[in-house]
């Protein structure tokens, strides 16, 4: 029993739950499928697996700049909580719930791979993590209730199966009015907020003459043509961001405290400054990342699952996590992190002003990581539906 649970373990945390590895399994297969060459099927493997790491590695640069962030907006407003993170707490769990966790998720992946081949969702879900995520979820809602173990990992099993392929046919209308076709699908267990900013979008954008015009389309003074490269765009804006917080931090708690929020302190206030617009800049290049990642995915990814679709999958279309729209509408998605993080502040402070004696001892703040990476997304879905109106109401609603 235990060598299963080691290779349980094995297979969902070194392999399943890696996003870069499972991309560059599916890319093999679905190349020798094709009956490509073992040089194609490695390389083409390879470079997808390489793309995944790219995404994985701005995101990690994303993540340290929104903490720095996170740490600045908590000073200069004074709020006092938790920002919740998928990650703790599936460490928590594991040792806990180890065994039918691994379980859930690689009978999902069954359940999921059955459902795709006999029904009219032909959807393959490959955002390893986000699996990992929901299994360990559903794990948590089903053990600590007293079920049987085998109860947990079947039922648990079956309810991911479905949701792996039934979130991407839900929202794949709104997918394709991004894509213009069928090659890609979203893969995200955020799918209820871009199902609510496509549906936005469209209320809001208007018709005919009157639609809103794409993020896309922004017309900029010459002298500011500039800010049509994404990459700028973001980085500026996000810069001005980080110094309009780190003045607020600073004029709120003093300067000893606001220098804290950079690991190692500040030095000066000119350093503390300068420090604050280099995250900004570094944003914008961790986002350069992502998109690059994310192009080179779909260059390897999209003609491998031909050859799936045609052996194993008839008509498979791959459903991949929320950056995966982001190349479609680079505007809309600094839109949408920014509306969607305003989202959440109200959100916070309504349910602060309801709820909060209710919970008492801390408020759940909006996390700024999941704002970028679900808000963007909703940014686009908004967009395409109702154009800069939708990508900014749509990306509200989520947050």
């Amino acid at each position: 029993m235990d060598v299963l649970l080691n290779i349980a373990n094995f297979l969902v945390n070194e392999i399943l739950s890696v996003p870069a590895f499972l991309i560059g399994i599916i890319t093999a297969v679905g190349l020798a499928a094709m009956g490509r060459g073992v040089g194609q099927v490695l390389g083409g493997a390879i470079k997808a697996t390489l793309g995944f790491l790219l995404v994985g590695a701005g995101a990690g640069l994303v993540t340290a700049s929104l903490e720095t962030l996170g740490a600045m907006i908590t000073g200069a407003t004074g709020a006092q909580g938790v920002v919740p993170t998928n990650e703790a707490i599936v460490g928590i769990a594991q040792d806990q719930f180890g065994s039918q966790v691994a379980w859930i998720m690689i009978l999902g992946f069954v359940v999921s791979l059955i459902l795709a081949r006999f029904t009219p969702m032909s959807y393959v879900f490959l955002t390893g993590h986000h699996v990992l995520f929901m299994a360990t979820l559903l794990t948590m809602v089903l053990a600590p209730a007293g079920y049987a173990s085998w109860i947990v990992v079947l039922f648990g099993a079956v309810l991911l199966g479905i949701l792996m392929v039934s979130l991407p046919a839900i929202a794949h209308p709104w997918t394709r009015r991004i894509t213009g076709d069928d090659s890609i699908a979203i893969g995200h267990f955020g799918t209820a907020g871009y199902l609510a900013a496509g549906a936005v979008g469209k209320a809001v954008g208007g018709k005919g003459e009157k639609m809103s015009k794409s993020t896309e389309e922004l017309k900029l003074p010459e002298g500011l043509r500039f800010l049509r490269d994404s990459m700028v765009a973001t980085a500026l804006s996000m810069a001005l961001m980080y110094i309009v917080l780190a003045v607020m931090f600073m004029v709120r708690a003093g300067t000893e405290e606001a220098f804290t929020a950079f690991e190692g302190g500040a030095t000066n206030v000119g350093n503390y400054l300068m420090q604050s617009f280099t995250q900004g800049l570094q944003f914008g290049v961790a986002v350069a990342v992502i998109l690059f990642g994310v192009r080179t995915i779909l260059g390897e990814l999209v003609p491998a699952f031909q050859g799936i679709a045609a052996k194993v999958v008839p008509g498979a279309i791959p459903a991949l996590d929320a950056p995966i729209v982001f190349p479609y509408a680079q505007n809309a998605v600094l839109v949408g992190f920014i509306f969607s993080f305003i989202g959440g502040l109200i959100g916070l402070a309504v349910l602060a002003a309801w709820l909060g004696p209710t919970f008492g001892v801390a408020l759940i703040l909006p996390g700024l990581v999941p704002h970028f990476f679900t808000g963007g997304a909703a940014g686009v879905y908004g967009n395409a539906t109702g154009g800069r109106r939708g990508a900014i109401f749509g990306a509200f609603v989520n947050g």
